[in-house]
């Protein structure tokens, strides 16, 4: 076994790496970029160097940087956890050659998998199924429509290279290839250097089920199947394991063939096989094809874990430092049901924007797994992935299991960002999803009930009230001989404003009235009730009071002595929804602009976010240019006001 790694990643996968290393007795040396200095993956680790600036691409994906570090602190090995480095063969040889060892495939594997038609070519030969399609080196898009035309509508194209759902269309239509076509391969481009794709038959009812496996260079065994249906816009959302509905037969199926798959390749440490599977009447061992290989550990691996009693890390430091397998197939059993949920910073009602800020509260419950980067006080940063946790629950039984992640999210605390918490929350109160009826559309189908926002009740009203004004600590809230005592607050939430009077009598009730609408509170033993039920806790930071309900609810206090700064400014002004480098920007002053117009690209969390015109109207002045580095809120493009354009 290594005495010392050092891991080349971030966050919560850094985190979970240095766990299961401090058990096994083995030193951590943690990298950070300047954003990262004080992350908690930094405190954890027994020793950190530090890479470079916040951005990815001069920090985290300096390979040489990280392999210097790695040597001058003694580590034997790198972990490359997920993202970043850890699918790059070019960094692999690169350790190797340094004298390290890399805890992940070989170089060769990688590059084998790396390009989604050369790797299904491999699995045809391997004997693994793969969907109808076309995956020639022959990009002419005229060939492109014709073996689209061949295998039938819908269809899928799919960029070669990288994922995430990027340079990914489905088209329905001939008529429409060629755009989509276009719009793919630009896509693939700029997210991958590689403009290159492939055409897919589309299935209908599609299933996103995956093969946990691991090998040793030569043998590989599979810890079953994780079921990642539950999507939005190809990204994961809920993850599960086992599959619902999964029989033994089809499981046999598809666990030897991601085990055919990982032996193919001279597969060594953890691997996933995805699949996409035909869900319209039934799992079948005749519907399920092959449709890429990842060659690192997966972000939902704690399922996996969950129902195996492996731990999947120490797996691979085991196999890495050269031990071998450390269970056979027939050793290999599951135990119940799991999920996982990704909590993000995320904005649902506009998109689902990823989201920044600084978390002023932070709390997840006992009895639930929490894999986590971050803590109270730590900031949700713009240069890489928004994710706050991965929660995950096990139990006997799926519904046991669902009912455990329903409860787990509930109490799940976040202030000082929005969250797609609610969203999760109303995932696992889903009939459908309940019953196992799922697949990869139901997110997208479902979407305006899921993201339906009940608004705040009485009580959540007043225990922000009550909160904002500091009536909780019950240190004499004040009264009069002659009754209550009158405080005044008005708060906002979304786009409603509650003008809101909290009537005293003394330190343990109070009245708290908005309009015609009243509640009372009350205090006993030291338990807060609002209208006879317990009253939702509360936090507060600032001017920002969040209310621990409905997944969180954000209320704002406003000084009656703030002005409104930006009254007016109304659809006339572009601004940047986050902090972000402005890509490109496609307006010019004096053009006219018609309403959902694209006037710029801000890339962000990863992500690149259109920003486009609100109304229709003639530009007045662009305020950035390509390559800027701006903050959230600020100005980019500025349309001329309605009344200028009528008189010109």
């Amino acid at each position: 076994m290594f005495t010392k790694i050092l891991i080349a990643n971030r966050g919560e996968i850094a985190c979970r790496v240095i766990d299961t290393a401090r058990k096994l007795g083995v030193t951590t040396v943690a990298v950070y970029s300047d954003a990262d200095a004080a992350a908690r993956h930094v405190k954890m680790a027994d020793e950190a160097v530090h890479i470079g600036p916040s951005q990815p691409a001069q920090s985290y994906l300096k390979g040489d940087v990280i392999i210097q570090a790695a040597l001058d602190t003694g580590a034997q090995a790198i972990h490359p956890g997920y993202g970043f480095l850890s699918e790059n063969p070019d960094f692999v040889d690169a350790v190797e050659k340094a004298g390290l060892v890399f805890i992940g495939p070989s170089s060769d594997a990688i590059r084998k998998m790396g390009l989604k038609d050369a790797a299904k070519k491999l699995m045809v030969e391997a004997g693994v199924p793969v969907v109808p399609g076309y995956h020639g080196a022959d990009q002419d898009p005229a060939l492109l429509a014709s073996e689209a035309d061949k295998m039938g509508y819908p269809v899928l194209i799919k960029a070669v290279a990288g994922g995430g759902g990027k340079g990914m269309r489905r088209v329905d239509d001939p008529k429409d290839f060629a755009d989509a076509l276009a719009s793919a391969q630009g896509e693939a481009k700029t997210a991958f250097g590689n403009a290159d794709v492939l055409v897919e038959k589309y299935i209908l009812s599609p299933r996103h089920i995956e093969v946990q496996v691991f090998g040793d260079g030569t043998q590989a065994v599979h810890l079953f199947e994780r079921d990642c249906s539950l999507q939005r816009r190809h990204q994961k959302v809920i993850e599960e394991a086992p599959a619902p509905g999964m029989t033994e037969e089809v499981r046999e199926a598809m666990g030897q063939a991601g085990v055919r798959a990982a032996e193919a390749i001279g597969y060594k440490g953890a691997g996933t096989v995805e699949f996409i599977v035909d869900g319209a009447n039934g799992l079948r061992t005749d519907g399920f094809w092959f449709m890429e290989m990842n060659t690192r550990l997966q972000v939902e691996h704690p399922v996996t874990e969950a129902i195996t009693g492996v731990d999947l890390v120490e797996w691979q430091l085991r196999v890495a430092s050269g031990e071998g397998l450390p269970k056979q197939q027939d050793e290999l059993s599951i135990n119940g049901h799991s999920f996982e949920a990704r909590l993000y910073a995320e904005d649902v009602p506009k998109g689902f924007l990823p989201a920044t800020g600084t978390l002023t509260h932070l709390k997840f419950p006992e009895g639930a797994r929490a894999d986590t980067g971050v803590r109270a006080g730590d900031t949700i940063s713009p240069f890489y992935d928004p994710m706050i946790a991965k929660i995950t629950v096990h139990a006997g039984s799926r519904a046991a299991a669902l009912r455990q992640l329903s409860s787990a999210l509930t109490h799940t605390e976040v202030a000082g960002s929005v969250t797609n918490l609610a969203f999760l929350g109303a995932l696992t109160r889903h009939e459908g999803f309940a019953a196992g009826d799922v697949d990869t559309g139901l997110i997208e189908r479902d979407l305006e009930a899921l993201t339906a926002d009940p608004g705040p009740s009485m009580a959540d009203v007043g225990a922000a009230a009550l909160c904002a004004l500091d009536l909780l600590k019950r240190e004499g809230s004040g009264f009069t001989l002659w009754g209550g005592l009158n405080h005044f607050v008005t708060l906002t939430h979304a786009e409603d404003t509650y003008e809101v009077v909290v009537t005293s009598y003394g330190a343990d009730r109070h009245v708290i009235t908005v309009g015609e609408d009243s509640i009372e509170a009350t205090c006993l033993n030291g338990q807060w009730k609002m209208g006879g039920d317990r009253g939702p806790r509360v936090a507060m930071a600032g001017n920002v009071v969040t209310v621990f309900a409905q997944s969180g609810l954000e209320f704002h206090v406003v000084d009656p002595l703030d002005q409104d700064a930006g009254a007016g400014a109304g659809a006339g002004v572009v601004e940047a929804p986050m902090p972000g480098l402005v890509k490109a920007v496609f307006a010019k002053a004096g053009q006219v602009v018609k309403q959902g117009d694209r006037l710029a690209i801000l890339e962000a969390m990863k992500m690149e976010h259109s920003l486009t015109a609100a109304r229709d109207g003639v530009v007045a002045e662009v305020l950035v240019a390509d390559g800027d580095q701006v903050e959230a809120g600020a100005p980019l493009v500025r349309l001329e006001e309605e009344e200028e354009e009528a008189a010109a």
